[in-house]
């Protein structure tokens, strides 16, 4: 019986599968064989043990450690003795030889973090290819800009597009700084001395590591350093908190009494139970809601690096939450954002109805810059402009139409200067430049 929503409404099949029992089982077996391996290679356990418990695995079945488990009450015990009872000979006794349980735990789940970064790296570079295309295709499309909630002066929807991607472009970046410091192993012992390993504990970690692709730790305990995966989480959150953002940009663009942008909505979609005519943004309402379960993840984290002396075991439970369901409801965040942003709908008649809202008011920062320009003072421009701006609020004249009744205005603008200023397709400064060097500079990066 499915309880939890990831199990039946959030999330995609392949990062499902990185953090399924299976697949943990199979990442716990690669780390044995990958350690016995490396204890043959320098003499430390037979060569024939090391093979016949890579053959062994093959035949261990995850409902057969889960029985063992439930006799014993220890989960990474019954993984050894499930792998035990399929090897040939004297193998079963170098199994684990020298380990600690987290050695084996915290280096699987350093493989698990390097598939689910895989996944995770592909989707947000999907997600910029989505955003770059959209700043490009809009790079001119004028709109109002909105500081505070209220309408000022012009930008372009490009602009914003290409202030998203930007943002994406640096999560990229960060995810792929931080992959040496979480995607690690360990081989390290009860408290970090290797000491059940001897003289040759850095030597088998060198090798066990190499075997199964990750880095190595420096030094440790009997567990990875936890602000590792802190910084994995963080990650997570700052890049869900990038999609709340657009979302909620969408949202409010996409209110009937704005309506300048729209999610694509089906055929047979319905909106409301008792209101037929609702066209709602839930996709974006749902990354909003997700974002803030992911980010509620991160105090967790944080708290499992404060642990007790060389060890203690709070940070197990809870890291079974916070590492499959923040990299699952990651993943379905991103899908989402993807999913909203391509198939995004403008409406060009409302983006200029709104961007001529204000008859005019919003371009009162291009008449004072010009008013500056032709010698009068910055201040007293500026309170020229703002008079005027006042007067067309209260009588609701056309800007324009104020400054030219404006005797001190006139003498510096002409009725054509007037006219220029006050279009707002003539005040967009350089977005359009910024837009294309902005795509550019990251479509070569890819």
């Amino acid at each position: 019986m499915a309880i939890h929503p990831i199990e039946y409404r959030y999330g995609t099949d392949e990062m499902k599968y990185v953090w399924s029992e299976g697949n943990r089982l199979e990442k716990l077996m690669k780390t044995e064989v990958a350690l016995a391996m490396a204890e043959a290679d320098i003499g430390l356990i037979p060569k024939e043990a090391a093979e016949d418990i890579a053959k062994g695995i093959r035949s261990v079945r995850l409902e057969r450690m889960k029985e063992i488990e439930d006799e014993i009450h220890h989960d990474m015990m019954a993984v050894v003795l499930a792998i035990s009872e399929k090897c040939e000979g004297d193998a079963a006794k170098w199994v684990h030889f020298g380990a600690t349980s987290n050695d084996i735990l915290d280096t699987a789940t350093g493989l698990q973090l390097k598939d689910a970064i895989v996944i995770l790296e592909k989707k947000m570079k999907h997600l910029l290819d989505a955003l770059l295309d959209k700043a490009f295709d809009h790079k001119g499309t004028v709109c109002a800009g909105r500081t505070h909630g209220q309408i000022g002066v012009p930008t372009t929807y490009g602009l914003r597009f290409a202030i998203w991607a930007s943002e994406v472009a640096r999560h990229i970046e960060r995810l792929e700084q931080l992959k040496p410091r979480v995607l690690v192993g360990q081989m390290t012992g009860a408290v970090g001395t290797q000491a059940a390993f001897g003289s040759d504990g850095i030597e088998i970690q060198k090798r066990t590591m190499k075997y199964l692709g990750l880095g190595s730790v420096d030094v440790s305990n009997q567990i990875i350093q936890r602000d590792r995966h802190a910084e994995f989480v963080m990650w997570m959150a700052n890049t869900v908190t990038t999609l709340d953002k657009i979302a909620i940009e969408f949202r409010s663009l996409q209110r009937s009494e704005i309506a300048e942008v729209e999610e694509s909505f089906g055929k047979k979609q319905v909106g409301s139970s008792t209101m037929p005519h609702k066209r709602n943004p839930i996709k974006s309402e749902q990354i909003c809601g997700l974002a803030r379960i992911v980010r509620a993840m991160v105090e967790p984290e944080l708290m499992n690096n404060t642990l007790w002396d060389e060890r203690d075991l709070t940070n197990s439970s809870c890291e079974r939450v916070v590492f499959p369901e923040a990299c699952i409801l990651t993943d379905h965040i991103i899908n989402l954002g993807i999913n909203v942003i391509e198939n995004l709908r403008f409406y060009p008649e409302n983006i200029r109805r709104n961007l001529e809202l204000l008859h005019g008011l919003n371009m009162g920062e291009a008449v004072m810059i010009e008013l500056a320009k032709r010698g009068v003072g910055r201040q007293e421009a500026h309170e020229l402009v703002r008079s005027s701006a006042m007067e067309s609020h209260e009588t609701g004249k056309h800007l324009k139409d104020v400054l030219l009744g404006n005797p001190e205005i006139i003498k510096y603008l002409s009725e054509d200067d007037i006219a220029s200023l006050v279009d707002p397709n003539k005040y967009i400064g350089t977005a359009v430049e910024q837009v294309e060097a902005l795509v550019a500079k990251l479509q070569k990066k890819q």
